[in-house]
């Protein structure tokens, strides 16, 4: 399938990390997603129900950000990839997660992963 819906640059606030400064606080991240589903219907009908919601697919990052922590980002994009697929009409998703303030001595911009699953 080669439609997809962009999403690019949703800032969240999450617990994701293993040093103790890590978990006593949120820090900000950075989310993209592509997913990947058949757009043919929404693209002739311009009706939202024949489509996937990118309303819906922030609010649904928003609330998995607020109600769960993560040790690491490769399970936090897994964790995001799981809810994604379970969307009715998506076949695959890419999911890119950003640490906007890595805590490394070097000067660092972001670290991430991003990760490809399928349905």
């Amino acid at each position: 399938m080669s439609d997809r819906i962009e999403l690019r640059g949703l800032r969240v606030t999450a617990i994701c990390g293993v040093l103790p400064e890590e978990r006593a606080r949120r820090q900000p991240f950075e989310v993209d997603l592509d997913v990947h589903a058949d757009l043919s219907i929404a693209s002739i009908s311009d009706d939202l129900s024949d489509t996937v919601d990118y309303g819906s697919l922030t609010g649904l990052v928003a609330d998995i950000v607020d109600g769960e922590s993560f040790d690491i980002l490769e399970r936090f994009a897994g964790r995001l990839a799981e809810a994604v697929l379970a969307i009715a009409g998506v076949d695959a998703v890419t999911v890119a997660v950003r640490k906007l303030r890595p805590p490394v001595p070097e000067d660092l911009a972001t670290s991430g992963v991003r990760i490809h699953r399928t349905a």
